[in-house]
């Protein structure tokens, strides 16, 4: 693109200088009376112009100025007036391929109006050796300007791109061996755009997987330490289960309408308490699903969690219909009912004379939903942005946000879902949908009834 354009522009030059010396010397042969010249004179000028004959048109007649005597004939012809630039590029390379030796005419226009049109006959062996002087020079200084040019280009690269790309690939090497340690985290200091929120895109990757390691460290810390927990309360819940079996031989109504809800708590704390020391795995055991009776189910379960709540006005209203049944493992759905209306019952603590915790629910196709409300005032907006995230969705203050999410995991594992209707300062309502069967109990069928008789095993209906 550089070289061929030059050669050429020379070649045009080179030509248009010789069309001019030959024009400067046909003026010696008009400046005499008889347009006659010596012979050495002739060779003189001639040879000073580089040409062999000079032709020029003047008054529309076309004479032969000054000539030398040349064996051969013209080989080819070049007009200069109405030449393309293509056609001077490539008569510039075909100068340069041809053979030596060659005899060629140029035609072009006098300058300063000395006639109508010149023409100069001249061997081309000198213009080719000049043009390839020429092009070499050209080519040198091209190599020498494209080797700065990409000498700077390639110091460009690495001061604005290369080292910012090893620094950032340095540093998620260093971040990969402690990224628990927040010092290794990169700090953005590109002032390229894109390596700028590439950086950015980093540190704050980096620094939410930071932040999650630590949360995992202090998670598994705080595992361990409920593992050494349920390990002790294991033994002293057992300890009182002895103490309670005694207490359930008492004749006394009282003690007798007490003690078997008694003894079904007890046995549920060191079900749970067993199942915490198996702390090698992360998930809830796959629910056993029965047929649970909802209405009474329900009953037990708000009598349980208003026991300490009776003189604030806080009541349970059980909307559930009678003989409504669902398919759900009756420890569990424990647990998820019992979280909601703990929920409930600590937001209705904060109320002056109390509130109502409502339970409901309706059968709809393909399972049963059930929804658990108050008349409470709300949950905060802080909870709502994570609702059923551990650690991280509590309500209230103290509170460490696991109910709602154990809960909602526990219905996800018998393919329903639990979510929240609307929570505002008039109250708020949780819907859980749980699939399966939703009939009436039939004969020889044996359903759950309460949490208590969730201990003892039913016999599986004869199609599962």
């Amino acid at each position: 693109m550089i070289l061929v354009p030059a050669v050429s522009r020379f070649r045009v030059e080179y030509l248009r200088e010789h069309l001019e010396r030959a024009q400067i010397a046909s003026l010696a042969l008009l400046a005499t009376p008889d347009d006659m010249v010596e012979p050495d004179l002739e060779a003189e000028l001639l040879d000073n112009a580089g040409v062999l004959n000079i032709v020029l048109q003047r008054d529309q007649r076309r004479e032969l100025v000054l000539s030398s005597p040349f064996s051969g004939a013209v080989d080819e012809t070049f007009d200069l007036r109405e030449a393309s630039e293509f056609t001077l590029l490539s008569d510039a390379v075909r100068c340069l391929l041809a053979p030596p030796g060659r005899i060629i005419r140029v035609i072009g226009p006098p300058v300063k109006g000395g006639g109508m049109v010149i023409e100069v006959t001249l061997p081309e062996d000198p213009l080719r050796a000049e043009l390839i002087a020429h092009g070499q020079g050209i080519a040198a200084l091209s190599l020498a300007i494209s080797t700065v040019a990409a000498v700077l280009l390639f110091l460009a690269l690495r001061r604005f791109i290369t080292r910012p790309i090893q620094r950032v690939a340095h540093n998620m090497s260093r971040f990969q061996e402690a990224p628990e340690d927040p010092r290794r985290i990169i700090r953005p200091s590109s002032r390229m755009r894109e390596l700028s929120e590439a950086e950015h895109a980093l540190q704050d990757m980096q620094a939410r997987l930071n932040s999650a390691l630590k949360q995992k460290e202090r998670l598994a810390q705080l595992g361990g330490a409920v593992a050494r927990i349920s390990h002790d309360l294991r033994n002293m819940l057992t300890t009182a289960q002895l103490l309670v079996d005694r207490i359930d031989m008492s004749r006394d109504p009282r003690v007798k309408r007490v003690a078997p809800k008694l003894v079904a708590s007890l046995d549920r704390a060191i079900n749970l308490c067993e199942r915490t020391l198996d702390f090698g795995r992360t998930e809830e055991p796959p629910p056993e699903p029965r047929r649970v009776l909802l209405r009474p189910f329900v009953d037990d379960i708000g009598e349980g969690e208003l026991l300490g709540a009776q003189n604030s006005g806080i009541c349970l209203r059980n909307d559930v219909p009678e003989g409504l049944v669902c398919e759900a493992d009756p420890d569990q759905l424990f647990r998820v009912l019992g979280n909601l209306m703990r929920n409930a019952r600590e937001a209705l603590e904060n109320v002056a004379g109390g509130g109502i915790i409502c339970v409901s629910a309706v059968a709809v196709e393909g399972g049963v939903e059930v929804i658990v409300a108050d008349d409470g005032p709300g949950l905060p907006t802080s909870a709502l942005e994570n609702l059923f995230q551990p650690f991280r969705g509590s309500g209230r203050r103290g509170g460490s946000g696991l109910g709602l999410a154990i809960a909602a995991e526990l219905v996800r594992g018998h393919g329903g879902r639990l979510e929240l209707l609307d929570t505002s300062t008039e109250g708020t309502r949780f819907r859980i949908y749980l699939p399966g069967a939703h009939a009436l109990p039939g004969e020889g069928e044996k359903t759950v009834t309460s949490p208590r008789n969730s201990l003892l095993h039913t016999p599986e209906s004869p199609d599962r």
